[in-house]
């Protein structure tokens, strides 16, 4: 253990200590080495190193993010993930970071600076590229449209450096087509790809247009590119970038795209109903080509559309592919192109009730409101049910379940409706 720190911590060390001919710098944690010291600072929790930043100028530049990472892998210490959770609006709604090895730990972050004109956001992608978190498009209203009732596509693009303290929110350029609704990914350059969606609402479902389009956003150029559209129309679809999954010898990396409607019909002449896809498509990253994967159920099977969760491998390569439906978690078999039943929850939740759906450090996490007691000292006073998220956490490889609460900085219950969740990788 000893011998692990002090090589893999050396580096950290001797580019914290002075150079010469320069003023002395104080040791990280008086009394004790500097790399024994740095890898207790690496081990603390996300919200606990975001707030020591602050304490010194050698504990501001160990503890920023690309450091840290580096510092991490050196002590070949496994990567830490972080929930980021939307519960809302996030211009009205501040999301928020749990770090899981400390689940009473949450730590909010600023609401998105926009329109005042602008509201309801929902539907938009929430997905973190290194220490970089993203928010994109959505679905919202605008206050100074013509009719108020019907909701628009927004092409915004937000970003957000973990890394750098005080966080604030970036300003992008605007995606080439506003969108809602839609795939959405990191890809191995460092971007993301977004794919298909429209502009509809969760207030107002049986609206909204539908769109194939594609486009690449650059981070070294900061432009969005358009790229091949979709065979179709597509929207409500999900996306991950599977690396060395493509067809011929080269293995090329791919969009895939999943789930998803792409148009729909009316019950008696009246009521609409949406027409889902049951196959999925896959965009070459190198080639530039889509193809199709076929369809993922058969006729007469009934087409599952919950949410979806992937796992990848050290490289960032996805190995699993998973969904829930009802109270069941469903595994995704490449090479049949079939969902097989995985796993059903250790509690099991009502058909009307959506839940959140997250993959981190490996494991699976369904998250849903939880209604819990607040314990009161005073024996006057009512006993009153306070905000918390409940984890049914399951882990793939060990096939077990675990369960715990933890009460968030919530101003109203949970509502997958109009949250979103992301993993934040640091």
């Amino acid at each position: 253990m000893a011998s692990s720190s002090s090589s893999s911590g050396g580096r950290p060390a001797r580019s914290l200590a002075p150079r010469p001919g320069a003023v002395a710098v104080a040791s990280l944690i008086p009394g004790l080495p500097d790399d024994l010291a740095a890898v207790i600072l690496c081990l603390l929790t996300f919200p606990d190193q975001s707030r020591l930043r602050a304490t010194s100028r050698a504990w501001r530049l160990l503890l920023s993010a690309p450091t840290l990472l580096l510092l991490r892998r050196r002590l070949r210490l496994p990567s830490r993930h972080l929930l980021c959770l939307f519960p809302d609006d996030p211009s009205l709604a501040s999301p928020i970071l749990l770090d899981p090895t400390a689940p009473t730990a949450w730590w909010p972050l600023p609401p998105i600076p926009c329109s005042p004109h602008l509201y309801s956001l929902a539907n938009f992608s929430a997905l973190a590229v290194g220490s970089h978190l993203y928010v994109l498009g959505g679905s919202h209203f605008d206050a100074r449209s013509y009719p108020l009732g019907y909701p628009s596509a927004s092409a915004a693009a937000y970003r957000l450096d973990l890394a750098l303290s005080p966080h604030r929110w970036e300003r992008l350029p605007n995606m080439h087509i506003p969108r809602g609704s839609f795939a959405c990914a990191s890809s191995p350059a460092g971007g993301v790809i977004v794919a298909g969606g429209g502009s509809r609402h969760p207030t107002l479902p049986s609206y909204g247009s539908r769109i194939n389009n594609t486009e690449w956003y650059d981070a070294a150029t900061n432009t969005w590119h358009i790229v091949t559209p979709m065979l179709r129309e597509r929207a409500g679809c999900v996306g991950f970038v599977a690396r060395g999954g493509g067809d011929g010898d080269g293995r090329e990396d791919e969009l895939w795209v999943m789930g998803g409607y792409d148009g729909y019909t009316t019950v008696g002449g009246v009521v609409p109903n949406d027409l889902y896809c049951r196959d999925a498509v896959a965009l070459g990253l190198w080639s530039g080509r889509w193809r199709e994967i076929g369809d993922m159920w058969v006729e007469g099977e009934r087409i599952r559309l919950g949410p979806m969760a992937t796992i990848s491998a050290d490289d960032g390569r996805v190995t699993e592919v998973f969904m829930l439906d009802g109270h069941n978690i469903f595994r995704y078999h490449f090479a049949s192109n079939r969902w097989l039943k995985e796993a059903t929850l250790r509690r099991k939740i009502p058909n009307t009730e959506l839940c959140g759906f997250v993959s981190l450090n490996g494991e699976l996490n369904v998250i849903r409101s939880a209604n819990v007691p607040i314990k009161i000292s005073h024996p006057r006073r009512l006993l009153k049910k306070g905000r918390a998220l409940e984890f049914q956490v399951y882990n793939p490889v060990s096939r077990k379940w675990r369960v715990f609460i933890t009460h968030a900085p919530l101003s109203e219950s949970f509502d997958c409706r109009s949250a979103a969740l992301c993993t934040v990788e640091l």
